[in-house]
């Protein structure tokens, strides 16, 4: 039977303080659950997104054709994470686009009957915060105790995070193609998109929305950034190489010679993308999300010595990483492992070697489906998952 998903939402009354000593109130977060709790309420799995994801996991909307869920090759009955077994809840993070309370939602903290939106003003947002909503969440389903948190990328850091804020409420851990914090070069990335966005004269400094406009220019080059560091080199060249469009090609030699036209396949397919995402996506919501990615660290606190600060994790964990992810190198999931060892934590590492750089995370590789699929088997034993 096909999975259907239905949205759900949250209010909050109550203000959650957040790390940048600002807090939100009267918020509100959407999420989606799949599958059925058991009477020992043991068999919960919290799935965290990443920047441009959402709540919507798994499953399609009733009567809404090309509708799944970002993770549905991953989540549904009989796959890896099995909804005949586990009950998955998908969370939308605050500051997003897709629901939850963002940029785009009224301010309460407006003049009465003003209707004006934060825009601008959503307070910043970090993984920490993030976690303390879902947790909030979970404290209103009954669920205590997750059998597993998982998330791949940001989604990822979450899942780590998670270990580390509520180490009592999680038995596992899955990691897939994530850091324990971003790389200069990394950060660097974000940086370049986010200034797309705020140059843009449509982003009117994070108040477009009272004006109008939508900063379409910033976001389309933003994303086209942000595309570039999901693909590996390898996927990019057999997928386009130096391939020509085929308006292009009539041309006697291939070529018009002109600095502004497209003229190259791959860049055809990132205006594409662009202007896809630009269609959807928040320009302050890109901002809030990618300032997230750089702010998370949780070795800081530690004068950067990650075994220290992973010394609070008690549960159990599995990383994943790809060969050809250049933006959450292998080697990123390793100093995890590493760390994790040191503390002689219960940790499994599959290191797959696929040529799709970041999305292979996304994607269905046999192997790193097996491996998934063979860890929340384990997991379904040991909780007493339905069956």
């Amino acid at each position: 039977m096909p999975l259907i998903a239905t949205p759900q939402s949250q209010h909050f009354s109550l203000p959650l303080a957040l790390q940048s000593g600002a807090s939100l109130r009267d918020y509100s977060l959407s999420f989606e659950t799949y599958g059925t709790l058991n009477a020992g309420r043991s068999n919960a799995v919290l799935i965290c997104h990443a920047l441009n994801a959402s709540h919507h996991v798994a499953g399609t909307y009733a009567g809404q054709d090309n509708s799944e869920g970002w993770w549905d090759n991953m989540i549904g009955p009989g796959k890896p994470v099995d909804t005949d077994r586990f009950f998955v809840i998908g969370v939308n993070n605050l500051g997003s686009c897709f629901g939850s309370t963002g940029p785009m939602h009224a301010n309460p903290d407006a003049p009465a009957g003003s209707g004006r939106v934060y825009g601008a003003d959503f307070p910043v947002v970090t993984v920490e915060d993030w976690v303390n909503a879902q947790a909030r969440l979970l404290d209103t389903l009954g669920i205590r105790t997750l059998a597993a948190v998982m998330g791949g990328s940001l989604g990822g850091m979450q899942a780590l995070s998670w270990t580390l804020q509520y180490p009592e409420r999680v038995r596992h851990a899955v990691v897939v193609a994530s850091a324990p914090n971003l790389t200069a070069e990394n950060i660097a990335f974000n940086e370049v998109a986010r200034r797309a966005i705020v140059t843009d004269p449509d982003f009117h400094g994070g108040h477009f929305y009272e004006h109008g406009t939508v900063p379409k220019r910033g976001l389309r080059i933003a994303r086209m950034i942000g595309h570039i560091t999901y693909l590996s080199d390898d996927v990019m060249n057999e997928k386009f190489g130096r391939q020509l469009r085929e308006a292009v090609l009539s041309s006697a030699d291939g070529y018009r010679y002109s600095t502004q036209d497209v003229e190259f396949q791959i860049e055809s397919y990132l205006r594409y993308q662009g202007d896809k995402f630009a269609e959807y996506f928040d320009a302050n919501t890109y901002l809030l999300i990618t300032r997230a990615l750089d702010y998370f660290d949780p070795a800081r606190a530690f004068g950067g010595d990650l075994s220290k600060a992973l010394q609070r994790a008690t549960c159990k964990f599995l990383l994943v990483s790809f060969t050809t992810d250049w933006r959450f190198a292998p080697k990123r999931s390793r100093e995890v492992v590493k760390a994790l060892l040191d503390n002689q934590r219960d940790v499994s590492y599959a290191e797959i070697d696929a040529p799709h750089g970041h999305d292979a995370f996304l994607l269905d590789d046999p192997r790193y489906m097996d491996v998934v699929r063979s860890y929340f088997d384990s997991i379904a034993q040991s909780v007493g998952a339905a069956t």
